[in-house]
């Protein structure tokens, strides 16, 4: 393969790997709390023995998009939305997380948990519980959580001081990547009673996505036409040969 070949190659692989990221955006249209991503692309240039310089695509890594999503209202108590920066931290067998998904629940035990059923965390770094018979759950824009039986304690919000760093897992769980620092002050806002939507503009990926495909699919036209020249060339030399 000859090095028009090579470069071509390289920018059909990165758009491959777009489309399947732009297929990802648009099947999570509406999860809660999700994070439009996309890639991001560099130049990576290389030295021939010749001396000559070529000229790659390389899709370096990938970057979220932290605008936020469209509140919905479900005038659900326990349902939450973060306006602003921040996450509610969450706890799964002494692991935490972090997540913007306020789609909370109780337990069989009274606590207030996840929809995946982690424990959502409090400022003071235990779980907070309600008594079973526990009524008028209020949640304040600071986190305050009470109820008729009193304060329940404070929602834990917290930031990054780089939130692209932050280790994708599923249900819409983060993880911190190795010594990335949390800032346990998150400047958010609480909102009671609305979810935060996903903030994935379906036009804007379907662009997105046959703008790819175009570009993928010319790729892989001038690899093959590429290899009909080398092919040709190579007959030519043979039947001089001969």
């Amino acid at each position: 393969m000859e090095n028009p070949s090579y470069i071509a190659l390289s920018r059909q692989m990165a758009l491959g790997r777009q489309m399947s990221i732009i297929a990802n955006n648009v099947a999570n249209m509406n999860t809660n709390a999700y994070k439009n991503e996309g890639m991001m692309f560099v130049e990576h240039l290389s030295k021939t023995k010749t001396g000559e310089r070529l000229s790659f695509t390389q899709d370096l890594r990938l970057v979220r998009n932290l605008a936020e999503g469209q509140f919905h209202t479900t005038n659900n108590p326990l349902d939450t939305a973060i306006s602003g920066k921040g996450y509610f931290a969450v706890e799964n067998e002494g692991d935490t997380r972090y997540t913007r998904d306020g789609s909370f629940k109780l337990n069989t035990e009274g606590e207030l948990v996840t929809s995946e059923g982690f424990l959502v965390m409090s400022d003071g770094d235990a779980p907070i519980s309600f008594p079973s018979d526990a009524t008028d759950i209020t949640i304040t824009r600071d986190g305050t959580v009470t109820s008729s039986a009193g304060t329940a304690g404070k929602l834990k919000l917290v930031t990054f001081e780089n939130e692209q760093l932050l280790v994708k897992e599923a249900g819409g769980m983060f993880s911190t990547a190795e010594n990335q620092e949390v800032i346990d002050e998150a400047p958010g806002e609480i909102i009671q009673g609305a979810i935060e939507g996903s903030n994935v503009q379906g036009i804007i990926e379907i662009t997105r996505m046959i703008d790819s495909t175009r570009g993928y699919e010319s790729m892989a036209k001038f690899i093959k036409q590429e290899h009909e020249r080398q092919l040709k060339a190579i007959q030519s030399l043979a039947s001089v040969r001969a």
